[in-house]
């Protein structure tokens, strides 16, 4: 945003705008509640013009603490809000009572809301259950033995006004992680996940979209052996975190099945794509990757991103990374696509001088280059 200058004798607007930028540092460190300030504010990265959210905690306090980022953002709009089901038991996949209410609450106060739900595949999901047992439930589920368990979460988020949510669906599937993942028998998870997104797109009223979104790289199977066709997949996703260690961006972008590999796939079958999980890890408060990924992000245009914001991933609630927090808060400062400005605070005196509020972007000050 351009800052807009008139008139005034120059003797007068030289010494606003001396006073202006001596201030404009004081201002930030006192107006930023995240972490450490002292270092300067870095140039910015390009602007990622997605709807953006950030996993926050999965329960209320993760509707509740939007507001504070927002805050923190200078006022930007949260447009994502994300959270999980919880894969202990079938009734918790299903939508446990008092669960989805707040997050259906935050979706219906506002149009243009996205409200986005990782559910799981099979309960016991984090339970370390072995391979051959895996097998056996993905062959049950592509038998239809679990669509109820779909259908009564689709009528649920029906019921509760969200049928326009976005279906992050046996995410990372292609990992080890999960009583979901895809490597033990790859052509069941792929008939298994058709008949949960059949079982759920046959509820009356929803217009659920359905999110693929495979962990960045290889892992345990390459993820393209587990994506289950294009007629049952609406979003192409990836979860990405800085890691391994010492891995730089390049190489996360160049790896077989990275983040290149991704937006090609994706491109082919002609789907948008996603980052719904994605921050900082092995590498520490990285501010390079933060300016990397917000810089792929801004390119690739994705439908939505959601930053996962809490140690060691995160920049609001993680002080560890103050260096990739003010990359972060510079790049989506109020929410406009465009470069941050002063904070409004100190626009009624500095207007004297120049006519009107000034607005210095972030990346422009003196000694940021």
């Amino acid at each position: 945003m351009a800052s807009h200058r008139r008139g005034g004798p120059a003797v007068r607007a030289a010494s606003v705008v001396a006073a202006f930028t001596a201030l404009v540092a004081l201002a930030l460190v006192a107006t930023r509640p995240g972490p450490a300030v002292d270092d300067p504010v870095p140039p910015a990265p390009a602007r990622a013009a997605a709807a953006f959210g950030a996993f926050l905690d999965s329960g209320p306090d993760g509707v509740a603490r939007m507001a504070g980022l927002s805050r923190w953002l200078g006022g930007a709009e949260l447009k994502v809000a994300h959270t999980y089901l919880p894969g202990g038991l079938w009734e918790d996949i299903e939508g446990p009572p008092g669960f989805l209410e707040p997050w259906a609450g935050w979706r219906r106060e506002q149009a243009g809301r996205t409200l986005v739900l990782n559910v799981p595949m099979q309960e016991r999901n984090e339970e370390d259950v072995p391979d051959e047992e895996v097998r056996a439930l993905l062959r049950q589920g592509a038998d239809g033995a679990f669509d109820g368990h779909f259908r009564t979460l689709a009528e649920r988020l029906v019921a509760l006004g969200v049928p326009d949510t976005v279906i992050v669906l046996g995410w990372e599937m292609n990992g080890t992680t999960y009583t979901h993942r895809c490597a033990p028998d790859p052509a069941a998870w792929k008939a298994y996940w058709n008949r949960i997104v059949a079982a759920m797109r046959a509820v009356p009223g929803q217009r659920f979209r359905f999110d693929f979104a495979p962990s960045r790289g290889r892992d345990a199977v390459p993820w393209t052996e587990c994506y289950p066709g294009d007629d049952t997949v609406d979003i192409l996703g990836m979860d990405s975190y800085d890691q391994p260690a010492g891995v730089t961006f390049t190489e996360q972008v160049s790896e077989p099945y990275g983040l290149q590999w991704h937006v090609d796939f994706a491109e082919a079958h002609g789907k948008p794509v996603s980052y719904p999980e994605w921050g900082l890890f092995r590498n520490g408060d990285n501010a390079e990757y933060m300016r990397h990924m917000l810089d792929w992000i801004g390119e690739h245009r994705p439908v939505y991103h959601t930053l996962t914001d809490y140690c060691p991933h995160g920049v609001w609630q993680c002080p560890a990374n103050p260096r990739s927090a003010r990359v972060y808060r510079t790049a989506l400062y109020g929410g406009t696509g465009q470069p941050a400005c002063v904070p409004p605070a100190l626009g009624d005196w500095a207007a004297y001088g120049f006519g009107s509020r000034p607005c210095f972007p972030f990346d422009r000050w003196p000694g940021d280059r």
